[in-house]
């Protein structure tokens, strides 16, 4: 009882600091948003994360499963609203794009490969439309400059890995069309993005330099031990890592990696925890000399 009715709505902010900017740099607030699973009836969650406007972020950095219903697209947009005007990247998770389905819970204890799914399609040309007019950049297999907290980022990312959606190759060559440091030759960072943390995708992102990689869909486990943490991730993430602030480590580099417990669950497993529901502003600030 206490799983479905208090902690799946005991939603929280955390406040995290990543030294993964130039040294000298000024600080950036980034607000991680991810696995609303929203749907209609949710005016709780709907109000805890339009008051995160008023953190005032420099940036708002969207990894996917915003979507928890086939008619909830009214609520996002109104949720969504005083975001408007603020910098903002996304990538989308399986649950942009296909509805919820009834599952057993069990499943997730087994190893699966990723790849589609049966369950019915969501309205996803709409969420593009939603998202344009916030003024955010899709990077789904795309690499777009974005300013934010008055300095300049290379923002990275792919489709959801999950279903098999992901096209590296494409975010790749995409980023590598972007400039590496601006007039004044400073370096711009790389900050990357993918619903799901896939190792592979890790360790890509990794490789090419990301200073911070974000990430959702794991809901930090869900449903977690005290003291053991998750159960399972849903992905080959480590389980340690399935939420918070990491290190990453692939090709002899080091990047931090931030993967988010998220805000929601299925309509058709809503419980959590352990876990609570949360948003996290990620504080961006200078590496040591």
């Amino acid at each position: 009882m206490y799983a479905w009715a208090v902690e799946r709505v005991r939603f929280r902010l955390r406040r995290v600091a990543a030294p993964v900017l130039p040294p000298g740099s000024a600080d950036v607030r980034v607000l991680h948003l991810s696995d609303l699973h929203l749907a209609p009836w949710q005016t709780m969650k709907h109000d805890f994360v339009r008051s995160l406007a008023d953190l005032g972020p420099d940036l708002v950095v969207n990894t996917g499963d915003n979507l928890g219903h086939p008619d909830v697209l009214p609520q996002l947009r109104e949720l969504l609203a005083p975001f408007r005007g603020v910098p903002g990247v996304f990538v989308y998770g399986s649950n942009d794009y296909f509805g919820p389905t009834l599952k057993n819970p069990f499943t997730y204890f087994f190893a699966r490969t990723p790849g589609g799914t049966k369950a019915p399609r969501l309205d996803v040309d709409g969420l593009d439309a939603l998202l344009d007019e916030l003024g955010w950049a899709s990077l789904n297999n795309a690499a777009t400059l974005v300013s934010a907290g008055g300095r300049q980022f290379r923002a990275v990312g792919v489709n959801d890995p999950h279903i098999g959606y992901d096209r590296p190759d494409a975010a790749i060559a995409a980023l590598g069309s972007l400039p590496a440091a601006d007039a004044s030759g400073n370096e711009l960072p790389v900050l990357a993005l993918a619903h799901a943390p896939y190792r592979r995708i890790l360790d890509e992102f990794t490789r090419r330099g990301a200073a911070a990689i974000f990430a959702g869909h794991t809901h930090g486990g869900q449903v977690c031990l005290p003291g053991y943490g998750a159960l399972v991730t849903n992905c080959d993430v480590p389980r340690e890592q399935a939420r918070g602030l990491t290190a990453w480590r692939a090709g002899g580099r080091e990047t931090a990696l931030h993967v988010s417990a998220g805000l929601g669950t299925s309509i058709y497993s809503p419980v959590r925890f352990a876990c609570p529901p949360e948003a996290t502003l990620v504080t961006l600030t200078a590496r040591s000399a």
